[in-house]
């Protein structure tokens, strides 16, 4: 398949709204367009792997749908919520009340994601997750006008934990970030370890972006447990993977494994530490031919950067959403949504996606294992792809969700 295929995705979305606008008569935006937010974390743990980067993947999702929808400009904004609740609240509600923002994009830290979800269920506009990734935002917290879309805290670990498992490690030892984000990936790989004939024999929680794990990774090594698993993300998986090798946690015969573990953070690291390490993720650059044509698109825009998969997954998120707007043919969020989960999914990013009910993007979720020095070829070439796991098989089953929004038999 052609290098720039990624090309006709942009050229078929912009011809759909233009398509609508002079088809329909009656497909119009608001006075001022589209506006999309991309709210992340510029400057803390996360940085690296949603910040400038993610704002880069959005701007390049709205250039290649052409700029503009149903005759109107979209706008692109951002903005740092710090970690902090009250700063994520405060500017969520500034953009949707005074900004007319339509769409509010990323937000990783999953506690910080379950608020702005209730401020969108309740204000207005839309909401996709590409950073925040708890379960509970598509379940118990689920929302007509939230979105999944590059994995949850169930997808991870019901992939990861089953697998490592399986190769033996039977008993367990958890560090969980303290917040929502670690609780929720705690819970679902408890349960994923014990469905799989695992055990856990021991959690602690762990301050996010501490910069001292040696309290924690002594109690977990003290466990004697098969596997200890990190669960935690950015910045804070980055020091605890390094404090684990000083530990001698592999050396002395217990194997690592994280709830995320992205590109940068193996970079970081290093192979030499971080070799062997099996992780789950959404999705990986070097995956396809169109994955390996837009990463290099990307590369040249962030400072020679590849993407991480959440910086992937706000390019898809946004491409979509402007082509849903196309499809509505309003800036109506109820039509939108409907169309959201109308329209499949199809981008350089996402082959064959579609969105479910309980507003689940269902895609393949991968299992990667960090390469060997000696298996490297460069810079940027990281992982291996061990295992793909269908999303049908990987997200939690929909008759087990406690989303409201679902209608039972």
């Amino acid at each position: 398949m052609s290098k720039h295929r990624w090309q006709r995705f942009g050229m078929a979305a912009a011809a759909l709204g233009l398509a609508l606008l002079h088809g329909g008569g009656t497909a119009v935006a608001g006075p001022d367009g589209i506006t999309i937010g991309v709210l992340n974390d510029q400057s803390g743990p996360y940085a690296d792997i949603t910040g400038q980067g993610s704002v880069i993947a959005a701007r390049m999702a709205v250039e290649d749908f052409g700029g503009r929808v149903l005759g109107k400009p979209v706008k692109l904004i951002f903005a740092d919520h710090q970690q902090k609740p009250d700063v994520a609240n405060t500017i969520a509600r500034k953009w949707l009340d005074a900004d007319k923002v339509d769409l509010i994009v990323d937000v990783p830290n999953s506690g910080i994601l379950l608020a702005v979800q209730e401020i969108v269920r309740n204000t207005s506009g839309i909401l996709i997750a590409a950073g925040g990734g708890t379960s509970r935002f598509t379940s118990e917290a689920c929302s007509p006008y939230g979105f999944m879309w590059v994995y949850d805290s169930y997808a991870l670990a019901n992939s990861m934990g089953r697998a490592v498992t399986a190769q033996g490690g039977k008993s367990w030892f958890f560090l969980p970030v303290d917040y929502a984000w670690g609780e929720a990936l705690s819970a679902d790989l408890s349960a994923a370890v014990q469905a799989s004939g695992g055990t856990v024999t021991g959690s602690v929680k762990t301050p996010l972006n501490t910069a001292d794990y040696s309290s924690f990774l002594l109690r977990a090594q003290a466990s004697k447990a098969d596997v200890v698993a990190l669960l935690n993300a950015g910045a804070d998986t980055i020091n605890s993977v390094k404090q684990a090798n000083e530990f001698g946690i592999v050396s002395g015969g217990q194997r690592l494994a994280t709830g995320l573990f992205y590109l940068n953070d193996a970079r970081s690291v290093g192979l030499d530490t971080a070799q062997g390490l099996l992780v789950a993720d959404g999705y990986y650059w070097d995956q396809t031919s169109e994955t390996r044509a837009w990463a290099e698109r990307f590369q040249k825009r962030h400072n020679g950067r590849m993407p991480s998969s959440i910086q992937m997954g706000v390019y898809s998120a946004v491409l979509h959403y402007l082509k849903s707007v196309a499809a509505a043919g309003s800036d109506n969020r109820d039509d939108i949504a409907r169309k959201i989960r109308e329209l499949p999914v199809r981008d350089a990013i996402v082959p064959d996606g579609r969105v479910r009910e309980d507003g689940i993007m269902l895609h393949d979720i991968l299992l990667l294992q960090v390469k060997t020095p000696a298996e490297s070829t460069g810079e940027w070439d990281l992982f291996k792809i061990v295992k793909t796991t269908p999303g049908s098989q990987a997200f939690r089953p929909l008759e087990q969700s406690k989303c409201p929004m679902i209608k039972r038999p």
